[in-house]
C-alpha cells in the first residue's frame, strides 16, 4: 500500500513537473490561445509596473529636499500598494482555487486589472512630478 501511494505520488510529480516546465515556455500572443493571452497580460502588467516605479523614483528625486514630503509620498505608496492588493483580493473572491472560480482567464482578467489599478496610479505620480504639489485642482 504504501509502495503504490509513492509511485502514484512520483507520477503526480512528474507530471506537475512537466506542466510547469510547459507554462514556462509560453510565449505572449494576443490573438494565441487562452495560456498565450495570458502570459501578454502579465507581461504587460510587468511593463507598467515598471513605469510606475520609473515615475516613482523620479519624483523621489525630484523633492529630495523636502523630507517630510518624500515620507509621506512612501507611507502613500506603501498603502496605496496595499490598496491595489486589497482591491483584486476583493474582486476575485474565490472559497477555491482561482481557476476553479474564473477559469483560465483568471490571469488574464486579474493582471489586466493590476496593470489598470497601477496605470492610474502611475498618472497620479506623474501629475505630481509634471505640476508640483497640490497635485489636484486646487493650485
Amino acid at each position: 500500500m504504501i509502495f503504490r501511494c509513492l509511485v502514484i505520488f512520483l507520477v503526480q510529480l512528474t507530471v506537475v513537473s512537466a506542466v510547469a516546465g510547459q507554462a514556462r515556455a509560453v510565449k505572449c500572443d494576443p490573438a494565441g490561445n487562452q495560456q498565450e493571452m495570458n502570459v501578454c497580460a502579465e507581461d504587460e502588467f510587468k511593463k507598467v509596473d515598471k513605469e510606475l516605479n520609473r515615475v516613482y523614483n523620479a519624483l523621489l528625486q525630484k523633492e529630495k529636499g523636502d523630507p517630510l514630503f518624500i515620507r509621506k509620498l512612501r507611507e502613500s505608496q506603501q498603502a496605496w500598494i496595499k490598496f491595489r492588493d486589497a482591491e483584486l483580493a476583493a474582486t476575485y473572491t474565490c472559497e477555491g482555487s482561482e481557476s476553479m472560480c474564473w477559469g483560465s482567464m483568471y490571469p488574464l482578467c486579474y493582471y489586466g486589472y493590476k496593470a489598470r489599478l497601477t496605470r492610474e496610479r502611475t498618472k497620479r505620480l506623474n501629475k505630481y512630478l509634471a505640476d508640483g504639489r497640490p497635485a489636484d485642482d486646487c493650485h
